[in-house]
Order: C-alpha cells, then structure tokens, then sequence
C-alpha cells in the first residue's frame, strides 16, 4: 500500500490509504494534532482499563501527534530483544519515543542535537507518556519557531460572555430537543452551531461537570436536566 497524506493544517494531519490498485480503502487513521509537547505531558489523560485512551487537550481528544523538537538523549538495545528510545526536547516539555524490534533501525541515525519531526500514537507505561513513532524526519532547527507560531496560533480563542451564554443555551437547547431520537453526537453540534469546536467542547464539558447533561456513550450527549 501507499501512504497518501490528505491534508495538513495548524491543528494536525490527517492521512488515509491508497491500494496499490489506485482504489481508497475505508482505513483512515486518527488526526495527528500539532501540539507543544509541554501541552501533551500536561493534558488529561483518560484511560480505558490500563490502556491511554486519549489526552484531552485544548478540548481534543488526541490519540496522535505531530512534534517537531531535538533530540536530546538517545539509548539503544541491540541482541535478543531490540529496543530503543531518543528524548526529544522543544523548550515547553520533554517525551520520549519509543521503538522495538525492526523499528529499531527509525531513530539509529539520530544524533543528539537533531532536529526531527515526529508523527506518532500516544501511548502510556508506567505514569509516563511517551510516542511511538511512525514517521521520523530530519528538519532545520527552524522549524522549531516555525511550529511555535503554529500552536500559539491554534490556542482557543477567547469568546464575548453573553455570545458564550448564547451558545451554551444553544447546546443546551439541542441537546433537549433530541432527547425523543435517543440523544445528539456531539459533532452535529459542532456541525450545526458553526462555532469554534474548542469552544463548542469547552461548554459541552462545563455542562457535563454542572449535571445538566450525560454522556451514555462517547460522543453521545444526553439532557439529564
């Protein structure tokens, strides 16, 4: 198969998949969010079982990210088990990517002070968040200011008191409405209000804290009252 990449935007990167035949399949793998790794390490992690579900941050729930950042440290095991790790370092925070096995060979030329460009799954072991990567690239150290400019310009924007009051009575409003079809996907709130998603989850989670609605199932919004 060959990778096609959709789109790229200062949020993230969404990818999906061509058969050699030229035909698309129905595989598309979740947004890699460009995020400050400061913002990764500090968001909130929500688990299923002992597996990392998500990070919500910034209102996302984000599975994948896309980092640029140096390297700072590197550590390889080579013999019976493959392993290895690189510490990347872009000035808000510190996480580590994580190979084994034939992965080994993605993180062999890096070298302390590269910097790279890493798209990856979020995973968790032990308290501790780290990458495994799928894309590894070499970059100019110039990227660095580059995909700051791009995550302070992602940063929710704030929202007039009363055009929020507006909005959450909005929500609130659909949300009651829906009740008689089993409740409302979140993302046809998104869809229909035609405002910031940041915002728009921002004030879907006040609710859900406030008791005015529950989420049976994720995504799923229902009026509790």
């Amino acid at each position: 198969m060959s990778e096609a990449i959709k789109g790229e935007s200062a949020s993230g990167l969404s990818q999906s998949y061509a058969s050699s035949s030229g035909g698309s399949s129905n595989f598309k793998r979740s947004v890699a969010y460009k995020f400050k790794i400061g913002q990764v390490v500090g968001g909130n992690q929500v688990f299923d079982a002992d597996k990392l579900n998500y990070i919500e941050i910034n209102n996302r729930r984000v599975q994948r990210v896309n980092i640029i950042a140096n390297v700072i440290d590197k550590y390889l095991q080579e013999g019976e088990k493959n392993y290895g790790t690189a510490t990347l370092d872009d000035a808000s925070g510190q996480i580590k990517i994580k190979v084994f096995g034939e992965e080994l060979g993605k993180i062999k030329e890096l070298n302390q002070g590269d910097t790279v460009l890493v798209i990856g799954m979020l995973r968790s072991w032990n308290n501790e968040v780290y990458v495994t990567p799928e894309i590894i690239k070499k970059k100019d150290s110039k990227y660095l200011f580059v995909r700051k400019l791009e995550t302070d310009l992602d940063m929710p924007k704030e929202m007039d008191r009363d055009k929020i009051a507006l909005l959450r009575d909005g929500i609130l409003d659909m949300i009651k409405k829906a009740e008689e079809a089993g409740g409302i996907n979140a993302d046809k709130l998104i869809t229909d209000l035609k405002e910031s998603p940041d915002i728009i989850n921002s004030e879907i989670k006040k609710l859900l804290e406030d008791g005015a609605i529950y989420e049976p199932r994720p995504g799923k919004l229902r009026y509790l009252g």
